[in-house]
C-alpha cells in the first residue's frame, strides 16, 4: 500500500509538465492536455492554475474535482501494465484514466475520440 500512498501524495504540479512534454514531443499542445484535464475533472483554467500553484497532491486534486466526467467509464485499455477498466481503487483508476488519455493524445488520436464524444 505504500506505493499507492506515495502516488496519491505526489503533487499534480510535479507530473503536469511531463504530460505536456509527452504531448508536445508528438506535436500536440498544452491546450489539448488542459482540455483533457477539464473534460475528465470538470476543472477550468483558473481552478487548474490554483492546484498547480499550491502543488496539490493527486488525492486532493481528484477529490476536489467539480465532477468526474460520466463518460470516463468509457476509457478502456492498458496503461502502466493495468487495464484501466479493471482498477478497483477509485482514485488510482482516475489517475490512470488521465494517464491513458494523455497517452492517446501523444499517439495521435483525434480529440473527439479521446474525449469519448
Amino acid at each position: 500500500m505504500h506505493n499507492l500512498e506515495r502516488v496519491y501524495r505526489m503533487s499534480f504540479a510535479s507530473v503536469y509538465p511531463h504530460y505536456i512534454a509527452k504531448a508536445e514531443k508528438k506535436g500536440r499542445t498544452k491546450a489539448e492536455v488542459d482540455e483533457i484535464i477539464f473534460w475528465l475533472t470538470g476543472y477550468n483554467a483558473k481552478m487548474l492554475k490554483q492546484h498547480l500553484d499550491t502543488k496539490t497532491d493527486f488525492e486532493t486534486f481528484f477529490s476536489q474535482a467539480p465532477r468526474i466526467n460520466p463518460n470516463a467509464s468509457k476509457i478502456t485499455g492498458v496503461i502502466c501494465g493495468y487495464r484501466v477498466e479493471e482498477i478497483e481503487d477509485n482514485l488510482m483508476q482516475q489517475i490512470r484514466y488521465l494517464d491513458k488519455l494523455i497517452d492517446e493524445l501523444a499517439k495521435g488520436k483525434a480529440m473527439e475520440k479521446i474525449l469519448r464524444a
